[in-house]
């Protein structure tokens, strides 16, 4: 069975996300998600999550889509691919990894991943955590 890698955050699971990982799910048999830790969180985004990782990971798991959900490494971040070798890696439209840099990285470790940027979204601005996050701290203040 094919197995697909999905990554992301999803520190408030929204339609954005389901979107992703149901496209994701369509490029393969198995989908498997990556959940950012917490520590990632807070070092690539500048923030404290909204969640905890394993709330997190659990939520992501509980959608009938998705196979398996897992922590990701908090120290080599390829770490998870290799262990997992997936067929196909899917990136959503919002995500900075770069494909190309990505697919060397992968053939360095003898992986042949297809690398797939996901670009359709339910609606990016509405359903983003960023804005979601912006939208609950404008109520809160009310």
């Amino acid at each position: 069975m094919k197995k697909v890698l999905a990554f992301g955050c999803f520190d408030i699971l929204h339609m954005g996300h389901y979107t992703y990982l149901k496209h994701a799910k369509k490029l393969g048999g198995k989908l498997i998600v990556v959940v950012a830790r917490d520590s990632t969180i807070r070092k690539f985004k500048k923030r404290e999550p909204v969640l905890d990782e394993e709330s997190r990971r659990k939520l992501v798991e509980s959608l009938k889509f998705v196979d398996r959900a897992v922590l990701g490494s908090e120290g080599d971040r390829y770490e998870i691919i290799k262990k997992i070798k997936p067929a196909v890696i899917a990136l959503g439209y919002d995500q900075k990894q770069d494909e190309k840099i990505l697919k060397e990285k992968l053939m360095e470790m003898g992986i042949n991943a297809r690398v797939v940027r996901i670009r359709k979204s339910f609606n990016p601005k509405l359903h983003k955590s960023s804005v979601l996050i912006k939208k609950m701290m404008k109520l809160v203040k009310l």
